[in-house]
């Protein structure tokens, strides 16, 4: 059989599993077996499957494969941040990033090769979105970065963010398959709790996640509460308008009582007057929130330029005095590309 006419054994359900075996002349158990391979021992092979039969994998080998990333560059930054270039099974290349503190690890994982949006300040928009990740090209990356956390930090992976490459929400049904693997015990089982899904805003899909009871965190990437202005670093704002986006966060907190994070990168001469900061508090009273003040990466063109410690601090007392929630975001990773809005595959 060609191996492009050979199906990935992990889009199959532990129920079509077993099904397959009883099919050829099996016990339905062995798709137990094959699933707890495939998913909480990551296996790359059907020879790593220690306790299947020869006879087995054989049969395996012949009906399907395991399309398994790899990490094709491995890259250390000055601050122990750690950039992978992963391929895919089709030769495209995303990256995923993790992210050490003292007491943490978070894996910044992608969604898409390339984006659906166009960010005007994101290295990642300017590609083109060439497809989605399928659930276990996400679940791989996850892998990869709790192995990495333990051989460096001598830690598990504490937690995930989906801030990598892509919009989340414009892969909605392959994200929440791959968070359902990693939140499960029969995969990572890593507590909901521990994972935030950062969207720049698709309302619609906003408006599912609530309606599915998600149990993980929403971030979203704000940048602006003015229309005109938000228009004009992110385009797609004009068909996603601000108070669209208002009436879904205010549709999430409704249904599921959780905080919303903001991500926001203040930039000279975009955003950092007093009017931008007064338009941030107007926005964000419906709702309990927080809000990240992230340190801005550039991407060369110079277009974009970090705001003045004045304006961040303008920022961080303003709402702070509005009783909001603030965190002022270093950049970590920058000597590699790996910061925020970086990663566009130049490894």
């Amino acid at each position: 059989m060609d191996i492009l006419k050979k199906k990935d054994i992990r889009a199959l359900t532990k129920e079509q599993l077993r099904d397959f075996f009883v099919q050829n002349g099996d016990k339905a158990f062995r798709g137990n077996q094959v699933y707890e391979w495939l998913w909480q021992k990551s296996a790359h092979t059907f020879e790593a499957m220690t306790n299947i039969s020869k006879e087995t994998r054989d049969m395996l080998t012949a009906n399907f494969v395991i399309n398994h990333i790899k990490v094709d560059v491995m890259q250390r930054s000055n601050d122990g941040t750690i950039k992978n270039a992963v391929r895919l099974h089709d030769d495209l290349v995303v990256e995923s990033v993790l992210i050490p503190t003292k007491t943490r690890t978070t894996a910044c994982v992608s969604s898409q090769v390339g984006c659906s949006l166009d960010c005007k300040f994101c290295a990642t928009a300017r590609l083109k979105r060439m497809r989605n990740l399928n659930p276990d090209e996400i679940y791989d990356q996850v892998v990869a970065i709790d192995n990495e956390s333990r051989l460096y930090f001598n830690r598990p992976l504490s937690n995930i963010v989906f801030m990598g490459m892509g919009e989340p929400l414009m892969n909605y049904n392959n994200v929440l398959a791959a968070i359902d693997k990693i939140t499960s015990p029969e995969g990572l089982g890593m507590s909901p709790k521990r994972i935030v899904v950062s969207t720049s805003g698709v309302p619609k899909m906003i408006r599912k996640m609530a309606d599915d009871e998600v149990k993980f965190k929403l971030a979203v990437s704000l940048h602006s509460a003015i229309d005109e202005i938000r228009t004009s670093i992110m385009p797609f704002n004009a068909n996603f308008t601000l108070t669209d986006l208002r009436q879904s966060l205010q549709y999430w907190y409704a249904k599921t009582k959780s905080r919303i994070t903001y991500e926001y990168v203040v930039w000279k001469g975009i955003n950092d007057t007093q009017k931008d900061v007064d338009a941030l508090v107007e926005f964000c009273k419906f709702a309990p929130s927080k809000v990240n003040l992230i340190e801005y990466n550039p991407i060369d063109d110079g277009e974009f330029q970090q705001a003045s410690n004045t304006a961040i601090d303008m920022y961080v007392n303003t709402l702070e005095s509005n009783n909001i929630a603030v965190t002022v975001r270093r950049s970590r990773g920058k000597d590699i590309d790996a910061a925020c809005g970086q990663l566009a595959n130049k490894s």
